[in-house]
């Protein structure tokens, strides 16, 4: 496909190829319009002549008439001039009309009421009249004057048959014109959808192109169509694309020596720490136990940042190569079982009400997704207070649902909360800080398996925060057998940890 140099050159080139078709109907409509208006002209014209000049002739030869039968009566020569200068007028009169473009049957009635004319003159000069034959003569008078009367209503139908030649002309044009504004309007249409398609595609390209290096994958190269200016735009796109590659290789590689370099000096210190605190180099004070105790929590913190922000990295490189069939209620048991001592610790009470859920993902990034949403549950619940598990299948989506009783998430909080390093409220009782991380961890898992994760109020109205995940199913309840082995069924309301 041929493109302008300019996108703007482009888009008055289809707006001008747009505009053609409805220029050529607009000119189409002017001159017929025009063609209509000079024939109308013509037609009015040509008929009012011809009704005048018929009216005209046929006064003319009623006069006529009336000059020849005075004449016969008193044959007084006088009135033989004065006929003949009425005759002048009406051979003009005749000749008037036969110049005029009528029709065919009009001018063969024309010439027979010229030619009678012409015969009954002949005969009015010829000579004396007998009794018979100026009674011929007066009855062929009479005859002329009927035949001119005949010609007056022939010119009252003519002006009614180019009235119906104007109507017929309309209708004719109008039907040319529906057509003709259905034609260039269906042209026009066409051309301005393909137009669009044509703008659209490179606008289409250079939004997908920030969508794809907005969502940090650097894997595509950046490919843009059309007009010179965009397609240089799509250059420089691609430019960032690979520059942003080969920063986010150069991260990954500093963020892996970071980590291997900080991992072995901080195991030793931690090391350290707990033999400190076991007493195995001698007995310490109760100073030396809270320096100790500092260093320790310290230490944990550190080396769960550290953890934090090497998952986070990994988020960014979802292989679906590891891809499998997974039931999310075994997943939460194990988190649970995991976190088991930190919920006797705080004298928590864990709820399960695990349904059947299987989805296809990746085992220990789901894992990681529950886990932080427990953890999170574990750290904010008050002491003494009770989580709940839910793990169901429902309307072709899997979910995991946790509910705590803490203080909950404020509603300005509830968007940000997922955003990486942003941290809420402290939890009551909390010693180790956390990195902000762990929600935006669980959110990019989510999304990778094409799913969300949102935090709502408790279903019972009280204050807490209920976090659920929904990942797409991945297959129909009757076919978890065939897939995972045996299922266990749903623990009953009472089923606690």
């Amino acid at each position: 496909m041929y493109y302008p140099r300019s996108f703007l050159k482009f888009i008055l080139l289809g707006f001008l190829l747009v505009s053609l078709p409805l220029l050529y109907a607009l000119a189409e409509l002017t001159l017929s319009f025009d063609r209509l208006v000079s024939q109308s002209r013509d037609e009015v014209l040509q008929t009012s002549q011809a009704a005048r000049a018929s009216r005209q002739l046929f006064e003319q030869t009623t006069t006529l008439e009336r000059v020849v039968r005075q004449y016969l009566i008193l044959e007084d020569h006088a009135l033989v001039d004065d006929y003949n200068r009425l005759r002048q007028d009406f051979r003009a009169t005749v000749r008037q009309l036969a110049q005029l473009p009528l029709e065919r049957g009009y001018h063969e009635a024309l010439q027979r009421v010229g030619g009678r004319e012409s015969d009954l003159h002949a005969r009015l000069t010829s000579g004396p009249k007998t009794s018979g034959g100026s009674v011929e003569l007066a009855e062929g008078y009479g005859q002329l004057v009927d035949e001119a009367q005949t010609m007056l209503a022939a010119s009252n139908a003519l002006t009614q048959t180019a009235i119906e030649r104007l109507q017929q002309t309309a209708a004719e044009g109008r039907d040319k014109w529906r057509w003709l504004a259905v034609a260039t309007g269906g042209i026009a249409l066409a051309l301005a959808i393909l137009f669009a398609v044509l703008i659209a595609r490179p606008i289409r390209q250079l939004e997908g192109a920030i969508r794809q290096m907005g969502s940090a994958d650097f894997s595509r190269a950046i490919e843009v169509n059309g007009p010179q200016d965009l397609r240089y735009l799509g250059q420089r796109l691609e430019w960032l694309r690979a520059r942003l590659a080969e920063l986010e290789q150069q991260q990954t590689r500093f963020l892996r020596h970071v980590s291997h370099e900080l991992k072995t000096p901080l195991t030793a210190v931690r090391e350290g720490a707990e033999l400190l605190r076991d007493e195995v180099g001698g007995k310490l004070t109760k100073e030396q136990r809270d320096i100790v105790r500092i260093v320790r929590e310290n230490t944990i913190s550190l080396q769960k940042l550290i953890e934090d922000l090497l998952k986070y990295h990994q988020t960014r490189s979802f292989e679906s190569a590891t891809l499998g069939p997974v039931m999310l209620g075994d997943v939460a048991r194990r988190v649970v079982r995991e976190h088991k001592l930190a919920a006797l610790a705080r004298g928590l009470t864990v709820d399960l009400r695990l349904q059947p859920a299987l989805v296809v993902g990746e085992a220990d990034r789901l894992r990681t997704v529950v886990d932080n949403l427990v953890s999170n549950a574990i750290k904010y619940a008050k002491r003494a207070g009770r989580i709940e598990i839910r793990t169901w299948q429902e309307g072709g989506q899997a979910h995991v649902e946790v509910t705590d009783d803490g203080p909950g998430v404020d509603a300005d909080e509830r968007e940000r909360i997922f955003d990486s390093f942003f941290q809420g409220r402290a939890p009551t009782g909390g010693r180790v800080k956390g990195s902000g991380l762990g929600l935006a961890i669980a959110r990019e898992y989510a999304i990778a398996h094409g799913g969300e994760i949102a935090v709502h109020d408790r279903r019972d109205g009280k204050r807490g925060a209920r976090f659920r995940l929904s990942l797409p199913e991945g297959a129909p309840l009757d076919a978890l057998t065939t897939v995972t082995g045996e299922l266990r069924t749903a623990p009953s309301p009472g089923d606690a940890t």
